[in-house]
């Protein structure tokens, strides 16, 4: 098992890591609209969240030495549906043909006032 982390993407605002390597694998916790620079929120749309949050997804994959095309499942949470279908843009603008697995769920809140959260497992090749 091996830890995976970058400044290229927030730090851990808990306990946890970024990422974990395992058999294969790679497990990208929980991503929310932070900016790696300053720790901060993104603010703006939920557009403009989905894609801060796929650019720090984009990040752990990277430093693992994958990339999203190597992503087998994804877990969208949402803290109000009524934006499924502005963040199913932003998800296909990142994922073009590539369809993983997913699920998409709305959730009663979210760390820091996010209005999403996405986290990925990838497979290396």
């Amino acid at each position: 098992m091996r830890t995976i982390s970058t400044d290229q993407a927030p730090k851990a605002i808990g306990p946890y890591s970024q990422g974990i390597e395992a058999n294969g694998f790679v497990f990208v916790s929980g991503q929310i609209p932070l900016d790696p620079a300053t720790g901060d929120l993104v603010n703006g749309d939920i557009k403009k969240q989905a894609s801060r949050v796929f650019e720090n997804i984009r990040a752990i994959l990277k430093a693992s030495g994958c990339d999203l095309k190597n992503v087998v499942k994804a877990t969208v949470f949402v803290t109000d549906l009524a934006n499924f279908t502005a963040v199913n843009e932003v998800y296909s603008q990142y994922f073009g043909d590539h369809k993983p697995a997913r699920s998409f769920v709305q959730v009663a809140g979210l760390p820091k006032g996010a209005q999403v959260e996405i986290e990925v497992i990838a497979v290396k090749e």
